[in-house]
C-alpha cells in the first residue's frame, strides 16, 4: 500500500466517522432534491451515501475524481475512488464496481484504486407502495421507464424506504487484485453497441482487498 493510499484512508475515516446512520427515505430524497443530486433515482439510498461523502470529503479529496474515457470516478485523493452502497440482507452478495477498462487505466496510473462501500440494513415499501407513490408524485408522475414497464405488465420492484448504515469498507485494488475480480457483461445499448464490461466483487470473498473499515452502532 502506497503512502498516498494510506493517507486517503486516514482522511476518509476521520471525515466519515460521524456520518448519520439512519436514513429515512422521504427525508433523504428531499435532501437530495434540495442539493439537486440524483433525487429522482429509485436507489435513493446509494446516492444519499454519495451525497454525504461529497459533503464531508470535499476538503481532502477532489470531487469528482479523474475521467478515463467516458468514466469519471467519484473522488480523487492520492488515487481515484469509487463510492458504492450495498444492502446486507440480500440474496445477491455481489457488488457491481466500475468500468473495467477505466479502472485498469486508473490502476496503471497510480498502481492502486480505491472503493468505499456502505453496507446497510434496509426496509422496503408496504404492500400499497406508499413511498413509491409519494416519490412518483414528487417527480411529477411516472418516468418513461416506469410507463414502459407497466405497458409490458411487469411487476415493479419494492422500493427501499429506510436504510441504516452498518459499516463503510475501504477496499484497495491493484493490478494483481483486479485479476481476482469477476466481470459483468451488460449487453448492448439501444444503438447495438456493446456496453462496457464492469468489475464485480463477491462480498463474501473480499480477502486482502479489505484494508480498513468503520463500524456504526445504529439499530434498525
Amino acid at each position: 500500500m502506497t503512502p498516498a493510499f494510506s493517507r486517503d484512508v486516514r482522511n476518509a475515516k476521520a471525515a466519515l466517522a460521524s456520518l448519520p446512520c439512519d436514513w429515512d427515505g422521504r427525508k433523504s430524497v428531499l435532501a437530495l432534491k434540495e442539493a439537486n443530486y440524483n433525487w429522482r433515482q429509485m436507489e435513493w439510498w446509494a446516492f444519499f451515501f454519495e451525497h454525504l461523502c461529497r459533503q464531508r470529503l470535499s476538503e481532502t479529496f477532489e470531487i469528482p475524481g479523474e475521467t478515463f474515457g467516458t468514466v469519471r470516478f467519484d473522488l480523487k485523493g492520492g488515487v481515484n475512488w469509487d463510492l458504492k452502497a450495498k444492502a446486507i440482507k440480500s440474496d445477491q452478495h455481489s457488488c457491481i464496481l466500475n468500468d473495467r477498462t477505466a479502472t485498469d487505466a486508473s490502476i496503471s496510473k497510480y498502481a492502486e484504486h480505491g472503493v468505499m462501500i456502505a453496507l446497510c440494513d434496509v426496509e422496503y415499501n408496504d404492500i400499497n407502495r406508499t413511498f413509491q407513490k409519494w416519490h412518483s408524485r414528487l417527480k411529477g408522475g411516472l418516468s418513461a421507464y416506469e410507463k414502459e414497464r407497466r405497458a409490458r405488465t411487469e411487476v415493479s420492484r419494492y422500493r427501499k424506504t429506510r436504510a441504516v448504515l452498518r459499516e463503510v469498507l475501504f477496499l484497495r485494488i491493484d493490478r494483481m487484485a483486479a485479476r481476482t475480480l469477476s466481470e459483468m457483461k451488460q449487453g448492448r445499448n439501444s444503438n447495438g453497441k456493446p456496453r462496457p464490461v464492469k468489475y464485480m466483487l463477491d462480498l463474501e470473498e473480499i480477502g486482502d482487498l479489505l484494508v480498513d473499515r468503520i463500524k456504526f452502532e445504529a439499530r434498525l
